[in-house]
Parts: structure tokens; C-alpha cells; sequence
């Protein structure tokens, strides 16, 4: 039973509060308004501009503008929604409760976590001393993505290193599009034979998927970019290009080694924010715990969450934050109203692998590594169709209708035979 949180003042207090103003916040927010126009529903989000992260790997690319990729946070907050401009302390799940960095204490009947994940870059040493110059760049970071395209351009020769820390990470395939996108423009400029390209991950596995490693291994080929499994970065000399890595043999042991680069495209370690990490609500991981299924918490039945935050084994993508939204919304309403959680997510998540200009690798994939096409080709086949959709169409669906809170269910079908 929800305490009557007399400590609270009725301003502060609301049916559903949402941690979060991301894909994930936003979308569950407008959702909820157009199912309960009359429901009180506030997001507590500290920041002022609102990203489409999907843009960032075509914008180190040249593809698309920065600009184009970002919305003031204001403007996308749904109409009677109330935005709580600050940043989350931590939370009280017996008494309801939310706590502010300023020691307000926000009350809710439903909780909703979705802040997203952290960028730990203090995690490699060095690293926050040189990004964004000496040739280290990443797509992860909206200060640095537009040098990363800088940094592809101005190569004509050498060593170019592009990082993959161990996972979970957003966009599991995101290091990797933008190794094929670089390879492909130094192709087209005739230089990529002057060029030496690596892929250093710290995982033994190409693609989490194996359903489509074969036909990236193809583009790994067809470029010459060489693999380096177990290869951890941890530690950037930017002014002497130096990168170091700790490097997992077959047995177990570890030793470091030290690479020397022109260019670094650097995927910083990741994790969940810390005020979720030290709180109750957290698994093992660090990561929220909740219900694969549900997406309600496992131990607090008044708390949902989606998202990157959430401790599932799915992809970390808009895609699948996009079709967890619908379960979050039906299931918290459900719980409410005292009916059953009968909306089920199934681990639905898609990767749309850019491994050439105007051509793309479309997968998307269930639990367990399930392949779960929405199109009927075979979606291992790098596609103009599937460019189309990731330059123009996905764009157009994230902003005017996943975030209005409309329907956008595109129908996917397991291929259980093909896992």
C-alpha cells in the first residue's frame, strides 16, 4: 500500500514519476497522457538538450549534422507533464519516494527508471586529457563526434585504432559501423591501401548475434581491417599516440601491450549511472532488476524500468527501448487499475550495421540471440533498403511519433531455425 507521504507536499506528489527524459522517459510519458489524459505524470531530468544518439555513428561519418541530431529537452516534454529540471540522489522505494541533489523529496504511486547508462571515460587512463585532439575521437560523446568525421577525413595514411571496451554497452554495434564507414571513405578516396586498420575488442565474438557474424566477417574482409579479440583498451598517450591494452590470452593471463596510432575512435566503458548502482534497486551488476518479461522490479512492485538502465539481457538501442515502452505502459496501468501484467517483452532489439555509404546490415534479433526480422529479405544482406531506413525513416519515426507516444509497432517474426 503507497504511505499517504504527509511529509510530501501534494505539489511534489504524483501517480507516475518518471527518472529519465530520454527516448525511453519521453515516450513513456506521452504514452501514458494519451491512455490517462488526467494522470499525474512528471520526468526528472537535469538536462536541457535532448539527443538522437542513433545520428552520432552518420555524423562522425558525414553523413548527417550534429545539429540535426539534437532538441531541446523543453520542446519534447508532452503537454501536462510536469519536468522536474534536476538531478536524481537517490530513492526510497519503502516510503515511495524520490530524493533530489538538492534534498527535495519527490512522492510517486508508480516509478518508472530509465536515465539511461554512464560513460565511464575516467575508466582509461589518460583518455579525458586528449579526447577530442591528437587524433582520438569518439562517437559516444557529443563534443567529439563531429572531429571523429574530421579526423576520418584528414587520414591519408597509417594506423587508424578503433575500440570496443567489454559489454554491456548502448548499440553493441556501434564500434564496428564506424570502422566499415571510415574503411569505406578511405576506400573511396584510394588511400585505405596506405591504410592500417584495427579492431580491437576486449570480447572474443565479432557481433553478440551469431546469425550475423559471417556476413560482417565479410566486410571485415573485404576491407582489411584486422580483428583483435580480447584486446581491453586502458590507458591513451595522445601527444606520443600511444594506446595501451590489456590483452586476455587463451589461459587466462593478461598482459598489456602498447599500439601506436594516427586516429583512435575510442567506446568508452559503460554502466549504470551511480545513484542507481548504490541504490536498493540495483542487481549484482549495478543495473536496474527488474523482470525480463514485465519490466516491472523484482523486489518492488511499484517501480517499472526500461531502457539502457535495465539489467536484461536485450540489446541496449532505441529500437528496443521503443518496444519496451508499450509493456512498461500497459503493465504500470494494469497494476494500478489490480489487473495482471499480461504484457510480455520478448528482447526485441535492432542493429542497424552501417558497413558501407548507402548500404546496411539491418538485424534485429529476440532473447537469446533469436533473429526476428520485421522485413521480408534476408536481412544478412547488406541493403539500400535497410540505408534508407536508418538515415530517413528511423529519424522521422524517433521524433514524431516515438516520442508522441503513437503507435509504431512494426511486426517482427522469430526465425527460431536460424539462431
Amino acid at each position: 500500500m503507497v504511505p499517504t507521504q504527509p511529509d510530501i507536499p501534494e505539489s511534489d506528489r504524483f501517480t507516475v514519476v518518471i527518472v529519465g527524459g530520454g527516448a525511453a522517459g519521453i515516450t513513456v510519458a506521452a504514452r501514458l497522457r494519451r491512455a490517462r489524459p488526467n494522470m499525474s505524470v512528471a520526468i526528472i531530468d537535469p538536462a536541457t538538450i535532448h539527443a538522437y544518439q542513433p545520428g552520432w555513428t552518420l555524423v562522425g561519418a558525414g553523413v548527417m549534422r550534429l545539429r540535426d541530431t539534437l532538441r531541446q529537452e523543453g520542446g519534447l516534454i508532452p503537454k501536462g507533464v510536469r519536468w522536474l529540471r534536476a538531478a536524481v540522489a537517490s530513492f526510497s522505494p519503502d516510503a515511495h519516494s524520490v530524493t533530489l541533489a538538492d534534498g527535495r523529496r519527490i512522492g510517486y504511486r508508480r516509478l518508472v527508471v530509465c536515465p539511461g547508462l554512464q560513460l565511464d571515460w575516467h575508466k582509461i587512463e589518460g583518455l579525458q586529457d586528449t579526447l577530442g585532439r591528437n587524433g582520438v575521437c569518439s562517437n559516444y560523446s557529443r563534443e567529439t563526434v563531429e572531429y571523429t568525421w574530421a579526423c576520418i577525413q584528414s587520414l591519408k595514411g597509417g594506423t587508424a585504432l578503433f575500440t570496443q571496451p567489454p559489454m554491456p554497452i548502448k548499440c553493441a554495434g556501434a564500434p564496428q559501423k564506424i570502422a566499415y564507414l571510415a574503411a569505406d571513405h578511405w576506400r573511396k578516396e584510394g588511400v585505405l591501401p596506405r591504410m592500417k586498420v584495427e579492431f580491437c575488442l576486449a570480447g572474443d565474438a565479432l557481433f553478440g548475434v551469431k546469425y550475423f557474424v559471417p556476413a560482417l566477417q565479410d566486410m571485415v574482409d573485404y576491407y582489411g581491417i584486422d580483428l583483435r579479440y580480447k584486446h581491453d583498451l586502458v590507458a591513451v598517450d595522445g601527444p606520443a599516440r600511444l594506446a595501451t591494452f590489456a590483452v586476455t590470452a587463451p589461459d587466462g593471463t593478461t598482459t598489456k601491450i602498447t599500439r601506436s596510432f594516427d586516429m583512435l575512435h575510442v567506446t568508452p566503458p559503460q554502466s549504470a549511472p551511480d545513484f542507481v548502482k548504490s541504490s536498493p534497486l540495483a542487481n549484482g551488476g549495478g543495473w536496474l532488476d527488474v523482470d525480463p518479461a514485465t519490466l516491472r522490479h523484482t523486489h518492488y512492485d511499484t517501480i517499472f524500468g526500461l531502457g539502457d538502465v535495465i539489467g536484461t539481457a536485450n540489446a541496449k538501442t532505441a529500437a528496443a527501448a521503443r518496444a519496451q515502452a508499450p509493456v512498461v505502459v500497459a503493465n504500470l496501468l494494469a497494476s494500478l487499475d489490480g489487473r495482471p501484467l499480461d504484457s510480455r517483452y520478448d528482447g526485441y532489439g535492432a542493429c542497424p550495421l552501417t558497413v558501407s555509404y548507402g548500404r546496411v546490415i539491418l538485424a534485429e534479433f529476440l532473447y537469446g540471440g533469436v533473429p526476428a526480422p520485421s522485413f521480408g529479405y534476408d536481412q544478412r544482406k547488406p541493403s539500400r533498403f535497410a540505408w534508407f531506413l536508418k538515415t530517413t525513416v528511423f529519424p522521422n519515426l524517433y521524433w514524431n511519433m516515438m516520442l508522441t507516444g503513437r503507435d509504431v509497432s512494426i511486426p517482427h517474426k522469430p526465425l527460431e531455425t536460424a539462431a
